[in-house]
This record gives structure tokens, sequence and C-alpha cells, in this order.
């Protein structure tokens, strides 16, 4: 083969593992380098690789019964013409569907029990085209809130905490009251419990409440829908669509998309996986610079060699190509490997993870605290990418002194004692 010494020299290097009882010394410290950075790389993938997993999982049960974006009136009174405002949002080719709504925080009373929650007044037929949720509902619980019947559909959390079932009457406390010349006093109104929904969420299990919109109108005293949701093509894009939409809706509608909405939740996921890919990455780090320590032992071990190639003409240059070659080696061998070992892991994780929870009779994931029963596992190019690419950077700055040094290694100095 008609490859470059150093490629062909410091490839020999990275394999030999004969030769005496150094040699095999020195190749088993640059196995362990290798499998550290295997290691490392897989573990980072794994773990990023479940985030994303538990990330998709909480936002796609969060948004099975929220809108992606949700065009709002600043006054907080009803929109004139809710159509009107949906028509022009749907000029955005992002947007798919809209969909009216009223929303607002109540007291919900059932004896003595009161909880607090959200009460948000849908348009069955239209909120079907938003939100996942009230499409699996809309021929069942949805479909029994008909304007004027005063029906209510809870939460199944919100409805165990009330102890109520359907048919149940639940009294419903608006933050706002009505004056009388008596002062102000309390607006209540008594509703028909029609059903119940699991959104998979504690937050609005436990915290929402559905009723049609014709009514949230007249119970909050509000002249039509306060809001419009919107669903669009791609969940990713609500903040920028969202920035779009604030500039061509004018400054009498306010617009707020899913992430802003929740943003506590959102901001802490994304310093949460911040955090723990800077944490993982030194662990690639120290396993890459394991290397160092071979290579100078490697440098060490062969003095009398490169003197010799010195002598025969070869470059310091030359020199430093080789240990360098060597090095490399390794760092691609150990990425390489992690990412296989990684991504091996992560596309099964449904199946290793029961396999470990039969052997050690135990349940990591129990479905009454997280709602979740399984490990979710997501592996993204955008993580595993820059993963790989960092491994095989920080493999390459650990070659870079103990190829230096090589490379100043004096051939009458070396083969002194020979």
């Amino acid at each position: 083969m008609n490859w470059p010494y150093e490629l062909q020299v410091g490839w020999r290097y990275t394999r030999a593992g004969r030769g005496g009882r150094r040699n095999r010394f020195i190749s088993f410290i640059s196995g362990v380098s290798v499998l550290g950075i295997a290691l490392g790389v897989a573990a980072l993938i794994i773990v990023l690789s479940v985030m994303n997993g538990f990330q998709k999982e909480v936002r796609d049960r969060m948004l099975s019964v929220i809108s992606h974006v949700e065009l709002l009136s600043y006054q907080g009174e009803g929109l004139a013409d809710w159509q009107a405002t949906a028509a022009k949002a749907r000029e955005n080719p992002a947007v798919v569907a809209a969909a009216p709504f009223v929303a607002s925080q109540v007291l919900i009373a059932r004896g003595e029990d009161m909880r607090g929650a959200i009460v948000r007044g849908i348009s069955p037929a239209e909120e079907a085209s938003v939100t996942p949720l009230a499409a699996q509902l809309k021929d069942g619980a949805l479909a029994r809130l008909k304007p004027g019947a005063w029906g209510i559909v809870l939460g199944i959390e919100l409805a165990r905490q009330l102890g109520v079932a359907e048919g149940d009457k639940i009294t419903v406390v608006a933050p706002s009251g009505d004056v009388s010349p008596v002062g102000v006093t309390p607006r209540l109104k008594t509703f028909t419990l029609v059903g119940v929904f699991n959104a998979g969420h504690y937050e609005y299990d436990s915290g929402m409440a559905l009723i049609h919109v014709a009514d949230a109108a007249k119970f909050f005293k509000v002249a039509g829908p306060t809001g419009v949701q919107l669903k669009l093509r791609d969940v990713h894009e609500a903040r920028q669509v969202a920035d779009q939409l604030a500039r061509s809706m004018g400054p009498e509608i306010r617009v707020r998309d899913w992430t802003r909405t929740n943003a506590n939740w959102y901001d802490a996921v994304q310093v949460e996986k911040r955090m723990m890919g800077i944490i993982l990455t030194l662990i690639v780090a120290v396993a890459a610079f394991n290397l160092v320590s071979t290579l100078v032992m490697t440098v060490t071990d062969k003095q009398a060699d490169i003197a010799i190639l010195r002598t025969l003409g070869a470059s310091p240059r030359s020199i430093m190509s080789i240990f360098m070659v060597q090095g490399a080696a390794s760092g691609v061998i150990g990425t390489l490997s992690g990412v296989g070992l990684g991504l091996l892991v992560a596309f099964n994780l449904d199946v290793i993870v029961p396999a470990i929870e039969r052997l050690l009779n135990t349940q990591f994931l129990p479905g009454s605290i997280y709602m979740i029963t399984r490990m979710p596992s997501d592996p993204q190019s955008g993580d595993i990418v820059p993963i790989a690419i960092t491994s095989l950077i920080l493999a390459f700055l650990a070659t870079l002194y103990p190829s230096w040094r090589a490379s100043r290694v004096q051939p009458a100095e070396a083969l002194r004692y020979e």
C-alpha cells in the first residue's frame, strides 16, 4: 500500500501489543484510554437521548391540552370578531387550524371541598382541530358540552380530589363578583359534571376544567371569546411564528406561544440538558487526555526507533505526525465505538430496561408517580454529531504535546546507551 510511512508506522504503534512486558503494558494503557473514550461517548449519547425522550413525553402531553400559540385581547375582553382574527392568523402558512376560547381562574366547590382551577371555555367542534385531547374526546365528554346546558368536564385528578362522578353538581366561583346595592356579591354558578379527561400531565389533570365557550362568555360576562388558539405545522417553530404573528396582528392583539406560557419548565429543561452535557463531556475529556500518558510512555519506549528514523532522514514534523496518527487512531476508534454502543443502547432501551427490571425485581418508573411506565429515548443527530466531533477534537488535542516531545528527541542522546 502506498500510504505515507508516517501513517504506516503510527498505525503499527497503535496495534503493537507484543515485544515484551513493557509493550504489553503500554498496549493495555492504550486500550483503557480507548475504552474510556468509548464509554464516555456512549454515556453522553444515552443520557441525552433519555432526556430528549422525557422532554418529548412531557411536551406531547402538555400540548395535548394546550395550543401551540394563543392570540389574546390586551384588554382581557371578548374579541369583537374572532373569526376575522383567526382568518388573519391563517394567512401565515405555518398556521393550520384555529379555535376560540375563554379562560379564567376560578374556584370549584363540592360541599366543603374547594379547589382552584383554570376554566377554559371551548367550542368542541373547532377545539378538536387544535388539541389532540379534544380530538380524542370529541365524540365523548366534549360532545355533551351544549350551550346553555351548563355542563363541565374536569381533569381526572381534580374530579378525584373533589370526590365527584359524572352527573354530580358542582359550584364554580368566578374571581370577580357582581356589584349590587348591598355591595359586591360572589358570582356563582352550578354546573353538571358531564365527563372527565386524562391528559397524563398532573398540572392539567388536577387544575383544569372545560366548559362550552358560550357558557363561559355568559358566566364571565364577556362579549365573546377572549382569545384564539392556533395549531402550527411544526411545534418547534412556535417562537418564530409567534413573533411573526405579533408583527402582523397589530398592537391590539397579544401573542404568546407555548414555550413562553410554560417558560419555567421550558427554560429549566434547556438548562438541565446543557449542564448535563457539560458534565458528561468532562468525562469524555478525562478519557481523551488519558491518551497523553499513553503517548508519553510510547515516546519514552520508542526513543531508539525515533533516533534511527531521524538518522535515516525523517524530519521532526514526520516524527510528530507518527505519534499524532497513533493518538488520533485511538481517538477515532474510541469515538466510533462509543457512538455505536450509545446508539445501540438508546434505540433498545424499551427492551434493555424491562430486562433489568425483571432481573432486579424492581420498577424504575412507577406509573402512579411518573405517569410514564417506560423509559423514553429519543436520539437526535443534533446531539450525536457534536458529541462525536467534540470527542475527536479532545483526542486530537491530547496528542499534540507528546507528539511534539517526540519530534524533539535528539538521535545522539537517544542512541548513547544502545
